[in-house]
């Protein structure tokens, strides 16, 4: 029996070595009709890697052929076997505006959305891969409104939104929770808080949105010169009204109404200070003439 296991055992390494002996041979000296047939071989084995290296090599052969197309699709589905994800989405987008008749248009399309939310990263990195999958998710429900792959596509879109959304919400608020160190952060918070605001409009953080972009404006205005607290007073007000109004039974109702009343008193005791400031002005200008 060990003897059988043995026999086994040494007629699987000879077929491995022989194999890859005759993979090497083909990918160091053989021909491209050589090279693309054992491409396709390690393709359809699995052996994704070793198919690559020799795509690589017969792709400038075959360009404008028609074994291109399958060649392309090969690559790109390779790439995505082995995890390179951003690769494997640029060559599913590069597939659908080469071959945009290929029966596997649809599919090149799907995948290529879905290659680049695999390699998008958690959201406090770069954003890059996650924009280029909300884009190429949204363009393959247009292209491909009865597709069986919509709701999936739609599921996946939601999720890249959000994380997008939740990177641009962490920022403003970093730049927030910094401005104690620095108060140009507090004009960067507002700006920030704004800019979600308007880019993603129905945003699950709207309303933590809003609350966090009054409480920028109302320290704003706690640390602001006497000089420039009126128009910081009046910008403060009006995102309690934005909150308020969007969300009635705020959650940050409470705090926001002591953060109101704050702000209120602030602007009777810097009017009446302008105001004072106006009429020693204007004896300073009678007492001159």
């Amino acid at each position: 029996m060990q003897k059988i296991k043995n026999l086994a055992y040494l007629l699987a390494l000879s077929l491995l070595l022989n194999s890859c002996g005759e993979y090497q041979k083909v990918l160091n000296k053989g021909s491209v009709e050589e090279k693309y047939k054992m491409a396709v071989k390690m393709y359809e084995t699995k052996k994704f890697s070793k198919a690559l290296r020799l795509f690589e090599k017969i792709t400038p052969a075959y360009r404008g052929k028609p074994q291109m197309e399958r060649i392309q699709f090969m690559v790109a589905q390779a790439n995505f076997n082995v995890k390179n994800y951003t690769t494997a989405g640029y060559y599913f987008d590069r597939f659908t505006k080469n071959y945009p008749s290929s029966s596997k248009n649809e599919e090149a399309a799907f995948l290529s959305a879905y290659s680049y939310k695999l390699a998008s990263p958690v959201s406090s990195k770069d954003p890059t891969d996650t924009r280029k999958a909300l884009e190429a998710f949204q363009m393959f429900i247009n292209n491909y409104p009865d597709s069986d792959k919509v709701e999936e596509a739609n599921e996946n879109y939601k999720e890249l939104r959000y994380k997008l959304q939740k990177k641009y919400f962490d920022i403003a608020k970093v730049y927030y929770t910094t401005a104690d160190y620095d108060m140009r952060n507090y004009k960067a918070a507002i700006q920030a808080f704004d800019n979600l605001l308007s880019d993603y409009l129905g945003s699950e953080f709207k309303e933590e949105a809003l609350y966090y972009r009054l409480k920028a404006a109302h320290d704003f205005v706690l640390k602001s010169t006497e000089r420039r607290r009126p128009e910081r007073i009046k910008d403060a007000i009006e995102a309690y009204d934005k909150l308020v109004r969007n969300y009635p039974e705020s959650q940050f109702l409470e705090d926001a109404n002591e953060m109101l009343a704050t702000l209120q008193k602030e602007e009777v005791r810097v009017a009446a200070l302008m105001a004072k400031v106006k009429e020693i002005e204007k004896g300073k200008v009678l007492n001159n003439n």
